[in-house]
């Protein structure tokens, strides 16, 4: 199932960079009880590298509740007091994609869904491994005052 998901992956890339569909997306940064920050990889897509959980927004769906959903579904619990942080805008797959981040708590042992998050894990804010993706260790240096936000993702 993983290499069908790599290829399905990579023609919806191809896909978007031809049409530029304006899309809507949340991550959420979860934080347990001791501070730290949990860290997923994808099965797809540059799976080598840590990012935020998160996913799409459908349609008929409120960022908010697409981001609960999505932590449900890829990690196996609700996430606990979910609060907006920033908006951001994206066009690294072709698409232009409003990201909604979020933040909560996530006191739960997290369960990946091993179809779409293929690791995740809880890391010291001053510990991070070296695989993050830049736009994640952006929006962490963003969350820990160590830069400023710049609109985009």
């Amino acid at each position: 199932m993983g290499w069908m998901t790599q290829i399905l992956y990579l023609g919806q890339r191809r896909l978007w960079k031809l049409l530029r569909p304006r899309t809507r997306g949340v991550k959420v940064m979860l934080f347990n009880g001791a501070g730290e920050i949990l860290l997923v990889r994808n099965s797809y897509g540059a799976s080598h590298l840590f990012v935020l959980p998160g996913g799409g927004v459908h349609p008929w769906e409120q960022p908010a509740d697409a981001a609960e959903r999505e932590i449900l579904e890829e990690l196996g619990h609700r996430p606990e007091g979910l609060r907006p942080v920033s908006t951001h805008l994206a066009t690294a797959e072709g698409k232009r994609d409003t990201v909604c981040l979020f933040a909560a708590s996530f006191a739960a042992v997290p369960r990946p869904d091993s179809r779409e998050i293929a690791e995740a894990a809880f890391f010291r804010l001053d510990a991070l491994p070296t695989n993050v993706s830049p736009a994640t260790a952006r929006r962490i240096a963003e969350w820990t005052g160590e830069a400023a936000a710049d609109g985009r993702w």
